[in-house]
């Protein structure tokens, strides 16, 4: 038998490997056809770096020819693959363009300058060296530790031959000759767009549409980049990645470009500031612009970027700039009035506001994008955003405060400007606003308020408290002070004070006088004075004052007294029991109709209630004061209350579209009271279940200490006082002032828990299967009430009115009850009486939900009010939309019914 012999089988085929992906410049291959690698200094940066010189070799990881000396620093302190060579990068783009920007131009362009070197190290080290100085290193020992560490000033000529194969001279590659028909990699090279979107990684895992519309926009703008939070689940434990992606145009797909590894989870702080800071590190270069996705920009303000950059040269005063400050654009103002009163708050602010506050006040701080940061500044002063929880709320304005610290420099220009979109809806305005004044009652609380009230001189002290803190406490005051007058007049008038100076009539009509000229103020001629002055610079004096009384006819008093209450609710719970959070509104392109029901979950704490208190003060006042008497004196001493309680009440439904139809009206109560009764589960939203709602409005307190619990309960007390001074003017009272009055008045309230209680355990135990029964309890409970009436009418002084005018008495007390019940919900929470509270708490809320909707109901009933308001508030379009979308609806609900 013969044996053949195979011969040897070949190897397989190595697998193709794919290209390295790069970020900006393919550093792991200078030969490749790259525009930015066209540019001589580039090769230099690159050749500089591989320029170890004789600089130990780590004593664990073999030494390999092509590593540089980020790999030896990587070698030598266990830095992460991904961010050497994310640093890499950072450090090669920088250092050609600091090479590129010399004047005079170097003659030899092959090797770096050594002067680009000693400016790098210096402002890299600059805060570094005074950070040193007050530990005791002198500046001696850093400089001669930073040249130990690395040569600088030999690093460009040691390996510098420059790989294009050819010697050039600056003079020979002048500015215009350099960049001729290379204009796509300088762009590359000098600007980069990155997006921070921490949760893309999460939109691609569940195939979000999201995710998809990112992917396009890389696929169609090369330059951009996208930032996100990779979670990677292992068995025991979960490790977070920052990671880098872009399109490639070659693989036609997405690529990853740096996977940086975190130390645990992104947000531990707020979650916009940490999105921030985890995506700084791939940005390039010496400064940075952030800007919000709400922003918009235009091509030929792009064209000004290089004008604005050069402002980095320029001294503005005793120092360079750290932030540029950049002017607004508001493009949304002619979406609806709303939106225009909105964009004329904005503009008056990021105009004249700032631009005052730069020069010559010297206080602008950073309020928000798209202000252009010194990059390496910040990254040596921690980052661009401060961001623990709940402190570092509003996040923006603490840059300006870290930037004011430590003496940098803030500037405002004018000459480029950046479009923004603000809210246009009024519940997104609402949640924005709450956002801010949270922030700034947290903002109260810091450590760098505290510091630059300390540190700064009292001029700009005085302009640093009025356009942070000072302008929401002082909107507080406008609030308090309103109530303050209120409650002093009702005790006048309950208290007799009033009847015995009622003679002097001079007094009241020359008070009353007074607070009608502080209405004609608070109208909003004064506030609005700077929008004015700032409309009067840009238009002319006649536009500004046609804008002006154009304003006043949609209705903008109101809302400027709407967002007076949403300011100073926000603020004053945030002073008092902290807990503020970030209120996502979405910034959408939102002008849709919004149930009474959203509404009411919203505005009930912070704005109805507080309405119905005040007008409740009103009308007991109009019922029992002497000066009620006299109509022109009590309109004189109320209108501007009356004002702000209608203004407080409406808002909501005004600015609402088809706010006053109909039939959304009738919708609208019937989800209300669905809602109000949805008991839910555990899973219910707040959305979905009244109860949910209810127990997520007290979290405020649950967070407060001792000193907000007991402040709460001294405020709640104020609610006693209706029932101390109101059974004085019963008619069963006699006349008599006798404290015994008010102890028997109590009777009152015991008899009416009592039968409440009774009547709300007849229903959860009769009502579903034995519903008889709970008629009978019903029946005996309206015969007693008949009965105890009857008995009063005929054997006491009691008159029937009384029955109405205890109601103004008693309500107000059970109020006053439940919101000093709710302070100790760990305790009342595990007894038999929560139950009774949670019952009492959703009648008082159905109560005031009916309120709130009857002058609604009213104003949608009267014909031709709709389109009145859809008319004045919306533009053409939105109006004509509005119109066909309301006839739409009816005619499929009109079909549906009758096809029932």
């Amino acid at each position: 038998m013969t044996h053949r012999h195979r011969p040897p089988s070949s190897p397989p085929p190595p697998p193709p490997t794919e290209p390295t992906t790069y970020n900006i410049i393919p550093i792991h291959n200078l030969l490749a056809d790259h525009p930015s690698l066209r540019f001589p200094e580039v090769r230099a940066a690159t050749a500089a770096l591989r320029s170890v010189g004789d600089l130990r070799h780590p004593p664990f990881i073999p030494w390999q020819p092509h590593f540089d000396l980020l790999d030896w620093l990587g070698a030598f302190f266990g830095f992460q693959s991904h961010n050497i060579s994310n640093q890499r990068e950072h450090l090669v783009l920088h250092l050609s363009n600091a090479q590129m920007r010399l004047q005079p131009p170097p003659n030899n362009i092959d090797s770096l300058d050594p002067s680009v070197l000693r400016k790098f190290r210096k402002k890299l080290l600059n805060n570094y060296s005074h950070w040193c100085s007050f530990i005791g290193s002198s500046e001696m020992d850093i400089r001669e530790g930073a040249r130990e560490l690395v040569p600088l000033e030999s690093i460009g000529s040691a390996d510098g031959s420059s790989r294009s194969g050819r010697s050039l001279r600056r003079a020979d590659s002048t500015m215009s000759t350099m960049f001729k028909g290379h204009e796509y990699g300088t762009a590359l090279m000098k600007y980069t767009y990155v997006v921070a979107c921490q949760i893309y990684g999460t939109q691609k895992a569940r195939k979000d549409p999201h995710a998809e519309e990112i992917l396009y926009l890389m696929k169609n703008n090369e330059a951009l980049r996208v930032a996100y939070v990779d979670e990677v689940v292992k068995r025991d434990e979960t490790d977070y990645y920052s990671v880098l992606v872009k399109y490639d145009q070659e693989l036609e797909k997405e690529v990853e470009i740096y996977r940086v590894k975190l130390p645990g989870p992104l947000k531990l702080g707020e979650g916009k500031p940490e999105n921030q800071n985890h995506a700084l590190i791939f940005t390039r270069g010496d400064a940075v612009q952030t800007i919000d996705m709400n922003q918009d920009n235009y091509f030929e303000e792009a064209l000004k970027m290089r004008n604005l950059l050069e402002e980095y040269r320029s001294k503005y005063g005793l120092r360079k700039p750290n932030i540029l400050g950049v002017r607004e654009n508001i493009f949304t103002g002619s979406v609806s009035s709303l939106a225009w009163f909105m964009s004329a708050q904005e503009t008056s602010f990021v105009t004249l506001g700032q631009r005052v506050l730069a020069n010559p006040l010297k206080i602008r701080l950073h309020y928000g994008h798209p202000d252009v940061f010194d990059r390496f500044w910040f990254l040596t002063r921690g980052g661009l955003s401060k961001a623990s929880r709940l402190i570092n709320l509003s996040e923006d304005i603490f840059a300006g405060f870290n930037c004011t610290l430590r003496g940098g420099n803030v500037t405002h220009h004018e000459y480029i400007q950046v479009g923004k979109g603000r809210d246009v809806g009024l519940n997104q305005v609402s949640m924005f606003e709450a956002k801010v004044a949270s922030g700034n009652g947290e903002q109260v609380l810091s450590r760098d308020v505290y510091r630059l009230g300390h540190r700064l001189d009292f001029f700009r002290m005085l302009s640093f408290f009025y356009t942070t803190v000072g302008f929401f406490f002082n909107t507080m005051m406008i609030s308090l002070t309103v109530y303050a007058f209120l409650w002093g007049r009702l005790y006048l008038a309950l208290s007799g004070v009033e009847n015995s100076v009622a003679g002097d009539a001079s007094t009241n009509r020359a008070l009353g006088t007074i607070l009608n000229q502080q209405f004609i103020v608070q109208l909003g001629i004064f506030t609005a004075l700077p929008m004015i002055v700032e409309n009067t610079l840009e238009m002319g004096f006649l536009s500004a004052i046609w804008d002006f009384i154009t304003m006043q006819l949609q209705l903008s008093s109101v809302f400027y007294t709407f967002s007076l209450g949403t300011r100073s609710h926000y603020f004053g719970r945030t002073i008092l029991h902290g807990g503020a959070k970030y209120r996502a509104t979405g910034r959408g392109f939102v002008v849709e109709h919004k149930k009474f029901a959203e509404n009411y979950r919203l505005y009930a704490r912070s704005h109805f209630i507080k309405a119905i208190e005040l007008g409740l003060i009103l009308t007991v006042y109009a019922g029992y004061s002497p000066v009620a008497k006299g109509t022109f004196t009590y309109i004189a001493l109320t209108i501007s209350s009356w004002f702000l309680v209608v203004s407080w009440i409406m808002a909501p439904f005004v600015f609402n579209p088809s706010g006053f139809d109909w039939l959304k009206t009738v919708y609208d109560y019937d989800d209300f009271m669905n809602w109000i009764g949805f008991r839910g589960g555990v899973f219910a939203k707040s959305e979905e279940s009244w109860e949910r709602w209810w127990y997520e409005e007290q979290d405020h307190l649950r967070n407060t200490g001792l000193f907000g619990k007991l402040f709460e309960v001294i405020l709640d007390l104020r609610f006693f006082f209706f029932q101390y001074g109101i059974v004085y003017q019963l008619g069963i009272a006699a006349g008599s002032k006798s404290v015994a009055v008010y102890i028997l008045s109590w009777i009152y309230v015991v008899v009416a828990l009592g039968l409440y209680t009774i009547l709300v355990y007849a229903r959860d135990k009769y009502s579903a299967r034995e519903h008889i029964y709970y008629r009978l309890v019903q029946f005996l409970v309206v015969a007693l009430g008949i009965l105890i009436i009857t008995a009063l009418l005929e054997f006491t002084q009691f008159k029937f009115l009384d029955i109405f005018t205890s109601l103004l008495a008693f309500i107000p007390t059970g109020w006053g009850f439940l919101l000093i019940a709710q302070v100790f919900r760990p305790i009342l929470e595990k007894t038999i009486i929560w139950g009774t509270v949670v019952s009492v708490a959703r009648t008082y809320d159905t109560m005031f939900g009916v309120i709130v909707l009857t002058p609604v109901a009213v104003l949608s009933w009267m014909p031709g009010f709709q389109s009145m308001q859809t008319r004045i508030l919306f533009n053409e379009a939105f109006s004509r939309g509005l119109m066909l979308r309301g006839s739409t609806e009816v005619d499929m609900r009109y079909r549906f019914d009758s096809s029932d």
